[in-house]
C-alpha cells in the first residue's frame, strides 16, 4: 500500500498539488484519471522519488519515502517496477539484455540465474523466443509486452504505468490491459496507474481517483464511477473529451 498525506507541489511559484491525501491498495489497479496539465504525472513522479514535494509524506509500507536514509531508500526503489509512456526500451540493447538490466543493476544473481529469470518473465507477459530480436524488430505491443517483463524481473511490490495503451490499437490495448490486470492480482503488486483511457479505467479501474487542477476531487471504483459522472461536472466533462481523444 502507498499512502500519501497532504502532499504539496509548486514550480516556480506555481502550485500544482494542492495538500494531496491518496491510499494506493496493494493487488488492486489504482488509476489517476483527470485532464492534461491536472497534476498527474507530476504526483507519480514524487511518488517514484523523481520530484520531491514542497510538504507532506509518501509512505510505501508504513516507510516515508522522503524521511529514508540511501540505504533503505535503495531498498524501496528496488521494489519498484515502471512501465514508461514511450516503453524507454534500450534500443541497442536484445529484448533479453534489456529485462536483465535490472537485475545486472540490483540483484546478485549470477548469470544463469538472471537468464532464467528472464526467460520466466517474457513468458509470464506470453513472449518466448523473441530473446535475441532487438526493438525495431518487434511491434509496438512487444515492446510494451518487454517493459512489463523488465518491470516485474525484480520481483516488485509496486508498479507504476504511465500511459501503457499510449500509441497502441484498440485491440492491443485491451490485451495489454488484461496482462497488467493479470499480473497485479496475481503479484498482488500495489499497482497506479495514469491513464486517459477511459476503456481502461473501466474494464480494470478497482481505486480511481479524479484530478483537477492538482487537487483530489472525487475517488471510488468503477462502479461508483458511472453516478459519481451524473454529480460532479468536471469529471463527466473529463470522460466525455476522454473517448473522443
Amino acid at each position: 500500500m502507498i499512502e500519501l498525506k497532504d502532499v504539496n507541489k509548486s514550480f516556480e511559484g506555481r502550485q500544482v498539488l494542492h495538500g494531496i491525501n491518496a491510499v494506493f491498495y496493494s493487488g488492486k489497479n489504482n488509476l489517476i484519471i483527470g485532464a492534461s496539465g491536472g497534476g498527474k504525472s507530476v504526483m507519480m513522479k514524487c511518488m517514484v522519488g523523481l520530484e520531491r514535494p514542497d510538504t507532506g509524506m509518501i509512505e510505501f509500507d508504513g516507510r516515508d519515502l522522503l524521511a529514508l536514509e540511501d540505504q533503505a531508500l535503495r531498498d524501496v526503489r528496488r521494489e519498484i517496477g515502471m512501465l514508461f509512456q514511450g516503453t524507454a526500451l534500450f534500443d541497442s540493447l536484445t529484448v533479453e539484455q534489456n529485462v536483465a538490466f535490472p537485475l545486472e543493476m540490483f540483484s546478485k544473481m549470477n548469470a544463469s540465474e538472471r537468464r532464467d529469470r528472464v526467460n520466466f518473465c517474457l513468458k509470464r507477459v506470453n513472449l518466448e523466443n523473441v530473446n535475441n530480436k532487438y526493438p525495431s524488430e518487434i511491434s509496438g505491443g512487444m515492446k510494451k509486452r518487454v517493459g512489463i517483463a523488465r518491470a516485474i524481473a525484480l520481483d516488485i511490490k509496486y508498479l507504476f504505468c504511465d500511459e501503457p495503451n499510449s500509441g497502441l490499437d484498440p485491440i492491443t490495448s485491451r490485451l495489454i490491459d488484461e496482462l497488467i490486470n493479470e499480473i497485479t492480482h496475481e503479484y498482488g503488486i500495489t499497482n497506479v496507474i495514469n491513464s486517459h483511457d477511459m476503456k481502461t479505467v473501466f474494464d480494470i479501474g478497482d481505486h480511481i481517483i479524479f484530478l483537477y487542477k492538482g487537487q483530489k476531487w472525487w475517488e471510488g471504483n468503477r462502479e461508483d464511477l458511472k453516478h459519481a459522472q451524473t454529480q460532479i461536472k468536471e469529471l463527466d466533462q473529463f470522460i466525455k473529451a476522454s473517448y473522443f481523444e
